[in-house]
């Protein structure tokens, strides 16, 4: 999967904060009105399935936090087309920002665009402060997906998942999913229930990756990637699955227990991402009713 050379990027819809310094805000908000809000996606499986171990499996910090700048600023004179996306990992997440968006502009009515911020280590966000054992995840607070682009090195070397083209984009478009639900109104629905394998947090998060499917089912009509091969979405699969609730559990402690699950088991990642990639339609993607 490649973006088409003359594919016009739009790097307004990121923030490249990374490497810069800045002071961070609040305690890190989770399990109370911020980033537990929609289940963070590392974060929760580290503390959570590595039994509040503090370290986790993506390492440390390095100190640096978000600093306000100008959305684009850095990125907009050198990420402007489809080549240069398929030349540079930071324009390609550029692209597949602006892929994701302009599927879903045209199908959730009055749909608002949600900023990607790229930072380096820790982040001082709407939802308070965030280190990069969090991953990558969505803030209802201020409605901007945050990444470290380093997790996507973690998600090879440490989770065994897939680095490749739409693995990556899979993170991004299960994320964006995430703020769907937000547009939508069904974040609210997470309320407590935060753990199980049928809880309101693993559902939301499988939906999610429905959502991520069904982009992919469109991607190519968005004008600016050509068409996805079956190697591709063997990637995206192997990215899903590597984030499992029970392959983290077994790599970390040994044993599964699914009532401490967060986002689901490789399994129905798989399961959930295929439907939604097969079907091409939101609407398949109720994981809301009946056994997820």
């Amino acid at each position: 999967m490649r973006f088409r050379r003359n594919a016009r990027l739009d790097p307004s819809q990121v923030q490249d904060a990374r490497g810069r310094g800045g002071l961070p805000g609040g305690g890190l908000a989770v399990g109370g009105g911020g980033l537990g809000v929609v289940g963070v996606v590392i974060y929760l499986l580290v503390t959570l399935l590595s039994n509040g171990s503090g370290g986790g499996p993506l390492g440390g910090l390095d100190g640096s936090t978000v600093a306000q700048q100008p959305p684009g600023q850095v990125l907009g004179s050198e990420c402007r087309t489809g080549a240069d996306a398929n030349t540079r990992e930071d324009c390609r997440i550029v692209g597949y920002v602006n892929s994701i968006q302009r599927y879903w502009m045209g199908v959730v009515k009055g749909y608002t665009i949600s900023k990607t911020v790229f930072y380096t280590g820790s982040a001082d966000t709407g939802c308070g402060y965030a280190t990069s054992d969090v991953g990558p995840f969505y803030c209802p607070v201020d409605k901007k997906v945050y990444i470290d682009l380093g997790f996507f090195d973690e998600l090879r070397t440490r989770f065994g998942g897939s680095s490749g083209p739409l693995a990556q984009a899979y993170v991004l478009a299960h994320e964006y999913g995430h703020h769907v639900q937000d547009e939508l109104g069904i974040l609210d629905r997470i309320g407590n229930d935060r753990q199980g394998a049928q809880s309101a947090s693993v559902r939301s998060e499988l939906q999610a990756d429905c959502f991520a499917g069904v982009w992919a089912h469109h991607a190519a009509q968005t004008g600016y990637l050509t068409n996805i091969t079956q190697a591709d979405v063997r990637d995206a699969l192997s990215a899903a699955a590597s984030v499992g609730d029970d392959r983290i559990q077994a790599s970390t402690r040994g044993q599964v227990n699914p009532e401490t699950w967060t986002h689901g088991s490789s399994a129905q990642r798989d399961k959930w991402f295929t439907t939604g990639y097969s079907a091409g339609d939101a609407n398949r993607c109720d994981t809301w009713h009946g056994s997820v």
